[in-house]
C-alpha cells in the first residue's frame, strides 16, 4: 500500500515540484538565522531602497535599509510556524468535534453541526480579524485566530468519514464482541479518516498561510519588528512607484509558498484515491 501511495505521488511531477518547495521553506524556516546574511531588524539608514542586486543585497533593501532577503527568509519563518500551528490547532479540535458528531449522532450531532453553521456564517478571515480584535495582536493569538477558523472544515469532513465508515460490516462485528466507544473511535473509525485529513490540512496550511498575510497586511498579525510576508507587502505598498521590489518580493514569496502546499494537497489527494490509477 506503501508503495503504491508513492509510486503514484512521485509519478505526479507537479505533486514533486510542490513537495521540493515545501521542504526548501521549512528549511528556510529551521535555518533563516544561518541563511539570512543580515539581521531582520538591521537598520543602515544609508541603503535606503536599495534596487535587487545593487551594493551586496540580494533582494534589495526597504525604506529603512533592511536587508530585504533577511525579512523574508525570517518573514516564511513566521508563515509556516502559523500555517502548520493554525491547522494543527484547528485540525486536532475539529477532528475531534467531527468524530463525535458523526459516531453519537443525535443532539450531540445536531448541537455540534449548528455550532459549525454558525462559525460557517462568517468569512474565515472576518472570524480571525473578530477574534484577533477582542482578545490582541502577538504570535500565539494568530495561530489560535486562524485556527479557530478552520474548525468547522476539520469537523465537517470527520464527521462525513465518520457516517460512511461507522456502517462497514466490520464495524458491526467489532461492536458485537463488546468493543467500548472510545476504542471504536480512535482504534477501529479515526485510521480509515488520516487520508483525507492529511490531505485537507496541507490545504489548510495555505488557507492559513494566505490569512496570516492578510492579518499582517491589516495591522493585525505578528507585530513589528518581527517581519512578516504579509506586513513587508504592507509597507511595500507605499513604494509602488519609487521602488517596487519590496511589494514584488514578499507577493511572490507569499504566492509561492501557497502554491507549493496546494500543489502538494492535490497530489496528496491523487495519491490517496483508491480509484486513480498508476
Amino acid at each position: 500500500m506503501r508503495s503504491l501511495f508513492l509510486q503514484k505521488l512521485f509519478k505526479n511531477k507537479l505533486a514533486i515540484a510542490g513537495l521540493l518547495f515545501v521542504i526548501i521553506l521549512v528549511v528556510l524556516a529551521i535555518f533563516a538565522p544561518l541563511i539570512a546574511p543580515y539581521s531582520y531588524d538591521q537598520m543602515n539608514v544609508g541603503t535606503p531602497l536599495i534596487k535587487a542586486g545593487k551594493e551586496g543585497f540580494i533582494l534589495g533593501t526597504d525604506n529603512f535599509g533592511r536587508d530585504l532577503f533577511s525579512r523574508i527568509v525570517f518573514g516564511s519563518r513566521i508563515s509556516l510556524i502559523v500555517g502548520v500551528g493554525a491547522v494543527s490547532f484547528g485540525g486536532i479540535i475539529g477532528t475531534l468535534l467531527g468524530l463525535i458528531s458523526g459516531y453519537y449522532g443525535g443532539k450531540i450531532d445536531s448541537l455540534i453541526m449548528r455550532i459549525m453553521d454558525g462559525l460557517f456564517a462568517f468569512p474565515s478571515i472576518l472570524l480571525a480579524i473578530t477574534f484577533m480584535a477582542v482578545f490582541g495582536q502577538g504570535l500565539i493569538n494568530v495561530i489560535i485566530a486562524i485556527g479557530v477558523s478552520i474548525v468547522p472544515g476539520f469537523a465537517r469532513l470527520v464527521r462525513g468519514e465518520v457516517l460512511s465508515v461507522k456502517e462497514e460490516e466490520y464495524m458491526e462485528v467489532t461492536r458485537s464482541l463488546g468493543a467500548k466507544d472510545g476504542r471504536m473511535i480512535f482504534v477501529h473509525i479515526l485510521p480509515n479518516c488520516t487520508a483525507p485529513i492529511i490531505v485537507y490540512a496541507t490545504m489548510g496550511i495555505a488557507g492559513a498561510i494566505v490569512s496570516e498575510a492578510a492579518l499582517s497586511f491589516l495591522g493585525l498579525g505578528v507585530q513589528p519588528p518581527t517581519p512578516s510576508c504579509g506586513s513587508i507587502l504592507r509597507d511595500g505598498r507605499d513604494f509602488l512607484v519609487l521602488s517596487p521590489h519590496i511589494a514584488t518580493f514578499s507577493g511572490l514569496a507569499i504566492f509561492l509558498s501557497v502554491l507549493g502546499f496546494n500543489v502538494l494537497g492535490d497530489g496528496l489527494r491523487d495519491a490517496l484515491d483508491p480509484k486513480m490509477k498508476v
